[in-house]
C-alpha cells in the first residue's frame, strides 16, 4: 500500500480509504449490514496497509457507526485513522453539536475521532451552522481532544466551496471527484484551491457510485487497446490517484472481491504515473459519455431558484445519468421522489426565466419536456 501526505497535518494516510456507506447487506435491506462479511473485508484491507476508515451518522440508516466499532475491536482501532461526520442538519441550537459528537463517540466506542467532518455542506447548511456558533464548537472539540483534525464534505457549487474554504483554517475537505465529474460541484478547481492552501483533499465517489465500473461496450473497446490491462474500476481509481493534490481516495466497497482489487490497485497508485497513451484513452472514454449526455448542463445553478420550484439541474442530472450509464430504472425511482416533493418537470409553466440566465444557452423548457417523457412512469 502506498501512502500520501495528508495536507499540512504531518500525517501519512494510505492512498485508499475504506468508506462504510456501501457495506454488504442481508436481504437487500440497507439497514441490515452483513457484519461477519463486512468485518472480514475491513480487516483484510487494514491487514494489507489501509489506515483510514470513514463512516457517518446516517450511513446504513444509523447502523454504520456502531458496526465500525465492532470491526475495529481486537486492536484494529489503534491501526487506523477513524473518520466520521457531524450530521449538521440535526442541529437546531449550539448545544446540539456537543450532544451529537458525544453520541458518536459512544456509538464508535472511542474517546476521540481522528478526522471529523461537517457532513455534506452546502450554502444553506453552512449559513445555518455558522449562525449557531459552529466554529466555537470546533475550537472546543479540538481543544479537549474529542477530535484531532477538522474538515468538511461538500455538495454545492465552486463559489460556495471557496467561501467555506476561506472561512476557517481547515485541515481537509472531501469532494466528489472522478473522470466524468471533474468539473462537477467543487471539481478540479476546488481540489487545486484547497491543496494550494495546504489542505488535504479526499476524493469521494471515484467510481461514481459504481457506475464507472459498468461501462458501455464502446468505452470498453477503448480501454482494451491500452496496456496494461485494467478493469473499468481500476481505470477510474488510477485517474483520481494520478492527481498529486489528492491525499486519499475513499471507496465504498460491497464485496471482498472489490476490496482485494482496490487494495492491489492502490499498490501502484503513484501521482503523475499514467502515460500519455493512458490519459488519452480516458479522454476518449469521457467523450463516449459526453456523446450520450442528453443535456449539456454544467450545474452552475444560474437557473435556480425556479419560481415554480422545479429542480432543473437535478432533473437534468437524472436524465443524463440514465442515458450515459443506462440506469433508467434507477433514475425513474429518484424522479418519483421529485414528484412527491413537487420539484419535478410537470411544475414548469414555460415562463422562460431560466433560459434568459443560462450561460450555456440551453433550451431548458424543451429539455425538461424530454426529461419528463423519459423519466415519468
Amino acid at each position: 500500500m502506498l501512502y500520501r501526505e495528508f495536507g499540512k497535518t504531518g500525517v501519512k494516510v494510505s492512498a485508499l480509504g475504506f468508506g462504510c456507506m456501501r457495506l454488504p447487506v442481508i436481504d437487500n435491506d440497507y439497514s441490515k449490514i452483513d457484519e461477519p462479511q463486512a468485518i472480514k473485508m475491513i480487516r483484510h484491507a487494514i491487514d494489507n496497509g489501509l489506515n483510514y476508515v470513514d463512516t457517518a451518522y446516517p450511513y446504513h440508516e444509523g447502523k454504520s457507526e456502531p458496526f465500525v466499532a465492532k470491526a475495529l475491536k481486537d486492536g484494529y482501532r489503534q491501526k487506523v485513522n477513524l473518520a466520521t461526520k457531524l450530521p449538521v442538519w440535526l442541529a437546531e441550537k449550539h448545544e446540539d453539536f456537543d450532544t451529537l459528537l458525544n453520541g458518536q463517540l459512544s456509538r464508535l466506542e472511542t474517546d476521540h475521532i481522528d478526522f471529523y467532518l461537517l457532513h455534506a455542506l452546502n450554502q444553506e447548511r453552512f449559513e445555518k451552522i455558522s449562525s449557531l456558533g459552529i466554529f466555537d464548537f470546533i475550537k472546543r472539540a479540538l481543544s479537549d481532544g474529542r477530535i484531532r483534525r477538522i474538515g468538511f464534505s461538500f455538495h454545492d457549487e465552486f463559489k460556495v466551496f471557496k467561501k467555506i474554504i476561506d472561512s476557517y483554517e481547515w485541515d481537509f475537505c472531501q469532494i466528489q471527484f472522478n473522470y466524468v465529474d471533474e468539473n462537477y460541484q467543487a471539481g478540479i478547481a476546488g481540489m487545486r484551491y484547497a491543496a494550494n492552501k495546504g489542505m488535504a483533499v479526499i476524493a469521494m465517489e471515484p467510481i461514481k457510485g459504481g457506475k464507472l465500473s459498468n461501462i458501455p461496450e464502446d468505452a470498453k473497446a477503448i480501454f482494451s487497446r491500452v496496456r496494461p490491462k485494467r478493469t473499468p474500476a481500476a481505470w477510474a481509481l488510477r485517474w483520481v490517484w494520478n492527481h498529486p493534490e489528492v491525499s486519499l481516495l475513499l471507496s465504498g466497497m460491497s464485496t471482498m472481491e472489490q476490496v482485494i482489487e482496490n487494495v492491489e490497485t492502490a499498490d501502484n497508485a503513484l501521482a503523475n504515473s499514467l502515460t500519455l497513451e493512458e490519459l488519452d484513452a480516458i479522454e476518449k472514454v469521457k467523450m463516449v459519455y459526453r456523446q450520450r449526455m442528453k443535456v449539456d448542463c454544467t450545474h452552475c445553478n444560474y437557473c435556480m431558484p425556479c419560481p415554480n420550484g422545479v429542480n432543473i439541474p437535478g432533473i437534468f442530472e437524472l436524465y443524463n445519468d440514465a442515458s450515459m450509464f443506462d440506469t433508467y430504472e434507477e433514475s425513474r425511482k429518484q424522479y418519483k421522489e421529485f414528484v412527491k416533493m413537487g420539484i419535478d418537470a410537470s411544475k414548469c409553466v414555460e415562463c422562460g426565466d431560466c433560459e434568459k440566465v443560462c450561460p450555456q444557452k440551453l433550451h431548458i423548457r424543451d429539455s425538461l419536456k424530454e426529461a419528463r417523457s423519459a423519466l415519468e412512469v
